[in-house]
């Protein structure tokens, strides 16, 4: 699987063509499809970005639920019904949909910030307040990275 990190601010061009960082590019580079998939946050004002890869893994984790039930077709609707693949042109660039650039309120810049599987995409003057929610919160909870399968810390 992919891993996206750190923070990368970009510009958006009036096309709505954004460069996709050189180290998420580097991390898809092993990927069937070259491009990454977007859909708006369901939590933040904020674009929610993965590897075509990791949308089928959440296609399957669907399947857990029952077919017909209201949980399994709330969370597909709000994932994949408005879900886009965009790939990546010659110069890495990819070209952000109208009304998902509207949505995180995308004017002219965008902040490409890598939070391990997934990436999301803010707008950059958004962010700062974004980030220091969450140190608050980490703090505030006593947060921490749960031990992996091996046990290791």
């Amino acid at each position: 699987m992919p891993l996206f990190l750190s923070t990368h601010v970009n510009k958006v061009d009036k096309k709505g063509r954004v460069s996709v960082p050189s180290g998420f590019r580097a991390a898809l580079a092993d990927q069937s499809f070259q491009g990454v998939v977007l859909f708006r946050s369901n939590n933040h004002e904020c674009l929610e970005g993965f590897a075509y890869s990791y949308m089928e893994e959440l296609g399957e984790r669907l399947d857990n639920f029952d077919l017909f039930s209201s949980e399994q077709d709330d969370l597909a609707t709000a994932i994949f019904a408005d879900a886009v693949q965009l790939p990546l042109d010659g110069d890495g660039r990819v070209i952000l949909p109208e009304g998902l650039a509207e949505f995180a309120l995308l004017d002219g810049r965008a902040a490409f910030v890598g939070l391990g599987q997934k990436f999301q995409i803010w707008n950059p003057d958004k962010l700062e307040k974004r980030r220091n929610n969450a140190r608050k919160a980490v703090r505030s909870n006593a947060l921490t990275v749960p031990k992996g399968n091996g046990g290791a810390s």
